[in-house]
């Protein structure tokens, strides 16, 4: 069963169970992946669902920083709601051991040498590490690798 396929069952079962916060959350990732579906003119497979629901994660921790800054806390726990429920779709994530194995390993395979290397390593690092790390982290380490 296709990750998409998954999201719409689990539509269908938030509405007969009358779960009005998770269906919430659920139509936005059906819009979302129909959205771009649409502005491409293609049908995403699971990787390109994985990126989409990445994305919505990385604007939702944004938005509780914000929150968070700004002393909006009921707001941060909305979006930490929402956070969790996309993260149900996302594979588990990496322990930080590994990212940073992952991280010496394409260091070592790039020659990278540099902070001018950096590009080179994050597009290799990134398809390997999508959905499973934060991206955020990853730079973090390259930077702190490279620098």
């Amino acid at each position: 069963m296709s990750l998409k396929t998954r999201i719409q069952d689990d539509m269908k079962s938030a509405m007969k169970a009358g779960a009005r916060a998770r269906l919430g959350v659920i139509r936005l990732i059906l819009a979302a992946i129909k959205q771009r579906e649409v502005d491409e003119r293609i049908e995403l497979d699971d990787e390109q669902v994985l990126v989409v629901l990445g994305k919505m994660v990385k604007q939702r921790r944004d938005s509780i920083r914000q929150y968070t800054d700004a002393g909006r806390d009921e707001l941060a726990a909305a979006e930490l709601a929402e956070v969790a429920i996309i993260q149900g779709y996302l594979p588990a994530a990496l322990p930080e051991e590994e990212i940073a194995a992952i991280v010496e390993q394409t260091i070592a395979e790039t020659g990278a040498s540099s902070m001018k290397d950096m590009g080179k390593v994050m597009g290799k690092i990134k398809p390997r590490v999508q959905g499973r790390a934060d991206m955020a982290q990853v730079s973090a380490l390259i930077k702190k690798k490279l620098g």
